[in-house]
Formats: C-alpha cells, sequence, structure tokens
C-alpha cells in the first residue's frame, strides 16, 4: 500500500483526526455532528480526485474498446456521446447529449486536461479539440485519465485504436482480450467448408491464447454441457450459407461452441450479458474447469452480476457505475474497475473519475462510520482499482514475460 505523500493523500481523501476519542461522557450529538463533519470534508475532497488517485495504485481498465483515430464534429462528438448515455437515436430539437451525465462528466473532466477551464461551452471545447488535433488531444485525455494498464477488447481491424496504437497514445500497458465473434469472422473468410471452418477456429482459438490475456463473448444463455458437435455442424452450416460480408455468428449452438472452446484454453473469459441471470447453471457447470469468468452486464444488472460472483468462487463481476450497490453484494475481490469505453478518449476520463469519485465517497462514509479503518477503506479501493484484475488477468505474469 502507499506510504508517505500517497498515505497522506489518502487520508486527507478518507478522513483524519489527531484528537483522542470522545470520552464516555460525551454526548450521543457531539458524536453523529462529528461524524457528519468528518464526511462532508471527505466529501469535499471528493470533488478533487487527484488526491485520492495518488493514494490508489493506477487504475486497471478492465474493460474497454479503443478510442477514434480521426477528427470529430459537433454531429458525430454528440452521436458517439449519444450511444454512451446509452441512446441509439439522435436528440430531440432543441436539446443535446451534453445535457446527460455522460455529457456533464466530459464537461467537468475533460475540458482542463486540454487546457480550458472545466463546463466551458461544448464548441469551444470541440474548437479546442480540432486545434489540438485528433492524436494530440487523445494522448492529452488518455494520459490524464489516470489509468495506468488497459485491456483492450480487439476483433477485426477497425476505425478504432488497435492495442499498440492505444499503448502508445497512453503511454501504458495495453493487454489484449480477443473477441470470439468477429475471431469466428475472421475464420469463416478463409475456410471453404464446415470441417475446415470447425478446425480453423480450434486452431485460431489455440494461437491467440498463446498471447492474448482474455477471451471475450456476448452470451445471453448457455447450456451446462456443451453443444453436441452434430448441432454445432448444422448451425455452421447454417451460418456460412447464407453470411453476409462482416456478419458475425449469432446462433445459440455455434456461440455456445465457441464460448466452451474458450473455457477449454484456461484463459479468463468475459462474458457481455445483458442480464446474467440465465447464465447461472453455465457457472455452476463450469466451477472445477479451471477458468475465471467476468460477468458483465448492462445496467441495471450489476447487483446480479455482484451475487453471481459471490455464489461462485471462479467467478467475477464488473463493479459498475455505482460500487457502493456491488460492493454490498460480493466480496471486495470479486468486483472489477472497468471504464466500459468505446470511440471518444473523453470516455476513459470520465469513467476512471467517476470510479475515484465514488470510492472516494463509499470510503468516506465507511471510515466515518466506524465501518472500517482508513486503511482498510485503501486496501478495498486499490482491490477494485487494481488488485483483482491484476490477479485475475495474470498481468504480472504477463509483464514478466515481456520484460
Amino acid at each position: 500500500m502507499p506510504d508517505g505523500e500517497e498515505a497522506a493523500a489518502m487520508d486527507e481523501a478518507t478522513g483524519t483526526s489527531a484528537d483522542p476519542a470522545p470520552s464516555d461522557a460525551a454526548s450521543e450529538s457531539v458524536l453523529d455532528t462529528a461524524a457528519v463533519l468528518e464526511t462532508a470534508a471527505v466529501l469535499d475532497t471528493a470533488d478533487r480526485p487527484s488526491a485520492w488517485a495518488r493514494a490508489l495504485p493506477p487504475l486497471i481498465d478492465q474493460h474497454s474498446h479503443g478510442a477514434l483515430h480521426g477528427e470529430l464534429g459537433l454531429g458525430s462528438f454528440e452521436a458517439h456521446l449519444a450511444a454512451a448515455a446509452g441512446s441509439r437515436t439522435a436528440a430531440p430539437a432543441g436539446t443535446t447529449f451534453f445535457d446527460s451525465w455522460t455529457g456533464l462528466a466530459v464537461r467537468r473532466w475533460c475540458p482542463p486536461l486540454l487546457g480550458l477551464e472545466a463546463h466551458c461551452a461544448p464548441v469551444r471545447y470541440l474548437a479546442r479539440r480540432r486545434e489540438l488535433g485528433a492524436y494530440r488531444a487523445g494522448r492529452l485525455l488518455l494520459r490524464g485519465a489516470g489509468i495506468g494498464a488497459f485491456l483492450l477488447e480487439s476483433g477485426s481491424p477497425g476505425e478504432l485504436t488497435s492495442a499498440d496504437e492505444l499503448a502508445a497514445a497512453a503511454d501504458g500497458p495495453v493487454h489484449e482480450v480477443i473477441r470470439l465473434e468477429p475471431l469466428a469472422e475472421e475464420v469463416a473468410d478463409t475456410s471453404g467448408s464446415v470441417d475446415s471452418f470447425i478446425g480453423n477456429t480450434a486452431e485460431a482459438l489455440y494461437a491467440a491464447a498463446q498471447h492474448v490475456t482474455a477471451f471475450a463473448v456476448g452470451v445471453t444463455f448457455c447450456d451446462e454441457t456443451p453443444p453436441d458437435p452434430r448441432e454445432v455442424r448444422r448451425a455452421a452450416d447454417r451460418w456460412l450459407g447464407g453470411r453476409t460480408p462482416r456478419a458475425r455468428p449469432a446462433d445459440p449452438a455455434l456461440l455456445q461452441h465457441l464460448l466452451w472452446s474458450a473455457v477449454a484454453t484456461g484463459l479468463p473469459v468475459q462474458l457481455h450479458c445483458a442480464d446474467p441471470q440465465p447464465l447461472a447453471g453455465f457457472l455452476r457447470a463450469t466451477a472445477g474447469a479451471g477458468t475465471d469468468l467476468v460477468l458483465l452486464p448492462c445496467r441495471p444488472h450489476h447487483r446480479r452480476a455482484a451475487q453471481l460472483a459471490a455464489a461462485f468462487a471462479h467467478v467475477y463481476a464488473d463493479a459498475g457505475p455505482r460500487p457502493g450497490e456491488t460492493l454490498g453484494e460480493a466480496p471486495f475481490g470479486k468486483l472489477l474497475f472497468s471504464t466500459g469505453a468505446r470511440a471518444l478518449p473523453e470516455l476513459y476520463v470520465t469513467g476512471a473519475r467517476l470510479f475515484v469519485r465514488s470510492m472516494a465517497r463509499l470510503a468516506a462514509e465507511w471510515v466515518a462510520d466506524g465501518f472500517c479503518t482508513r486503511p482498510e477503506a485503501r486496501r478495498i479501493a486499490a482491490l477494485v482499482a487494481a488488485g483483482t484484475a491484476r490477479r485475475v488477468y495474470r498481468l504480472d505474469a504477463a509483464a514478466s514475460a515481456t520484460g
């Protein structure tokens, strides 16, 4: 854990007092008042995340997709902001997605990284972004996010940064997570028959497992046993016979075959699942497989994912946008931080800042209530911020192998 100046910064974030404890004769109201004042002071500190961030280890973002390469105008920036806010449509006339929780977070924390005042007008922020250029602006944002390492979900080459490009821009290590659906798509492009597709898929998975950190797949349900090979062949035949360019597999039998094949590699597997509850049987069936599974649910299912992580030793879950809720449902070492950022480098900044702020508030409340000590608050926050991801994804071993 941090010491010296960093420990002092964490103490500031979680509250300090050199005064002796009140005597037994002190009134309960005085104790309550002291707790309220302590909490208020700490919450004020939470508005200054730099002190808290210095006291945490560098964050490990266990799930993101990369940033766009090119310049963005107001319309295209808002389109990506809308996607981050959970909308698939344009803002109604006379409104803007800058008037959303994500939009406010961007305006609060990103302008200072580009040399502007916080909360400046969106048009001024985007003008500054264009003035700096997409590459330089992206570098400043990524390097100012407070993230020390990234797990990047990669697929087919596209408009988003690759692992090497993100590492150069962020000046930090990036560990690749292979998404299974685009992997199958690439294999299908070079396979002339069902037999060659199935064989080539197995070879591609084995080859990828030698150098990637984890696999990922989108799944709504998975049976407790691998699908029958004959069913897999029929599903592959249907998909190969009718697929269009860039079409990814969607047949349940084929997706389950890919998932079970990834589990067999022994690498961690991230499960993108809107609601993780239908996966409970699969989680139970894989308990002895020696593979860790990480649930990446959609809102509002993070609490349920945390409960499933608590129920199975090999299952972990994303801490979600409200870690106070998920930390109440699972052991602290079963939850991991992520931004889920896609396209906009600003989303790495806002994801990290919101997490740090949420953890600062939560730690302040716990310490003020006497629920835990300041060192315990630091340790718990460090687990969710980085420690669990380092262990689950074996990042120390990966660093040793490349060092």
